[in-house]
């Protein structure tokens, strides 16, 4: 696994599974593959750092097969009850097996010093040579110095910075497994979940079997995902024959989510993604919910620019970094970088704008991603906004609020006006999703001049 994240950017969440099914593996060892695996993912800056004080060189300059094979190893030494004998003996094996026998011989010195010190001695020796508190928090957390700092600009958003450590600690906890019930064709499980009335948790096993079991109208989906979907359905009655579109639908959670929802209130229901390996995905998931679903395969903004004034609710799922997900994808944390949010965000605005354009009076834009980063959440509203007299922000928060089955604290943003609702693993026990809800002004507000 750990060699496919490097070499093919692979997500680990969605090839180990495949990977452990396809390796016939006992529950035991399914389950320490899995702590392997996201567990040295997780934790790479601090393994990297941890093995370029032991070996007195670059990670860069250590063949890549030999640094997985390193990492997987500090992760066993440092944070498992794996014997220290076995992970260097085994990891020193692999080494050979993979790279040959100067660089097993090399593996072998480097792991053997690392044995010698304690994972708390090695934390304290990295930590002594950084250069600033956020380097310091970075190699504790496990989190790029950028990545920390967005996370801190959030959480002062909210007017609360001080959650910021809790913030990292839940990101590198292993997520429990959350199901979704469709509405109308499954009931939810034990236990429930405190928010979305769909949602519940895993009895434990392999989730898959519960998937399969009920023909896929229980799914894994995390509770914050349902959320936002639901939200999207709550924010106003519904009339039966509105039309609704998924926008950027893949891989399909929250498409079947819509779906059976708009089934129980005669409402037709589009998707689209334009990635085609995605879009076969979600039309696997909407496989579940009876009637056709039709699933364009194209860039969402030319369709929502060819469909001016047609749509009554339209879930935006825009694509953006991640960064609230870490949690479940512990590897995108060292993937990404500012520069990717300086490419989604003019992405974000152009799908964001498409969409309001695609609504019919009085509709409703759900804009969601799963990051709270600044720029791609509220920045991007509020640049959308800025030319928009057509366009009110509805109040994101209280529709949640109202969708939720207990009392859920979600704070306010800071900006005057604004609702849009963001979600924390910390503080919510979900991914960090963000909502904001925009509706198009009706006929009568256009035709008398009225700014909502």
């Amino acid at each position: 696994m750990l060699r496919a994240v490097s070499e093919t950017d692979a997500y680990a969440n969605l090839v180990l599974p495949s990977a452990i099914a396809e390796a016939q593996l006992s529950p035991q060892d399914a389950a320490l593959a899995t702590e392997l695996t996201y567990g040295t993912l997780r934790r790479l800056g601090t393994y990297d750092a941890i093995i370029a004080a032991a070996a007195d060189r670059s990670p860069d300059s250590i063949d890549p097969a030999v640094l997985d094979a390193l990492r997987l190893a500090v992760h066993q030494l440092l944070a498992t009850r794996v014997a220290s004998h076995a992970a260097v003996n085994e990891s020193v094996n692999l080494v050979a097996t993979e790279s040959g026998r100067g660089a097993s011989s090399f593996a072998n010195a480097v792991l053997r010093r690392i044995a010698r010190e304690s994972g708390d001695e090695w934390q304290e020796h990295i930590e002594s040579s950084a250069r600033s508190d956020d380097e310091r928090l970075a190699l504790r957390s496990a989190h790029p110095v950028w990545v920390i700092r967005a996370l801190r600009r959030a959480l002062i958003a909210e007017g609360r910075s001080e959650e910021l450590e809790a913030l990292l600690e839940a990101d590198n906890a292993s997520p429990d497994v959350t199901l979704v019930a469709l509405p109308g064709l499954a009931e939810p499980g034990e236990p429930r979940l405190p928010y979305a009335p769909t949602a519940f948790a895993s009895a434990g096993g392999d989730p898959r079997h519960a998937v399969e079991a009920s023909g896929g109208t229980v799914r894994v989906q995390d509770e914050g995902s349902q959320l936002v979907a639901l939200a999207l359905a709550g924010a106003a009655p519904i009339t039966a024959g509105e039309r609704w579109l998924d926008l950027c639908a893949g891989p399909g959670g929250k498409t079947a989510l819509l779906a059976a929802v708009a089934r129980e209130h005669d409402v037709t229901l589009e998707a689209n993604e334009v990635v085609p390996v995605r879009a076969r995905l979600v039309r696997k998931a909407l496989r579940a919910v009876p009637g056709e679903i039709e699933v364009h395969e194209q860039d969402g903004r030319t369709l929502a620019a060819s469909r001016p004034g047609e749509f009554d609710r339209i879930l935006v799922d825009a694509p953006c970094t991640g960064l609230g997900a870490l949690r479940r994808r512990p590897e995108a944390r060292w993937r990404k970088s500012p520069a990717d949010v300086a490419e989604l965000v003019p992405l974000q605005v152009e799908l964001l704008s498409a969409a309001l354009d695609a609504l019919a009076p009085g509709g409703i834009v759900a804009y969601v991603t799963c990051s709270p980063h600044l720029a791609e959440t509220t920045g991007v509203v509020k640049e959308v906004l800025r030319d928009r007299a057509d366009v009110r922000e509805l109040d994101a928060r209280a529709v949640i609020a109202d969708v939720a089955m207990a009392p859920i604290d979600l704070a306010e943003d800071g900006r005057v006006g604004s609702g849009s609702a963001q979600l924390w693993p910390h503080r919510h026990g979900t991914d960090a999703m963000f909502l904001a809800l925009l509706q198009r002004s009706s006929i009568d507000d256009t035709s008398s001049g009225k700014e909502d």
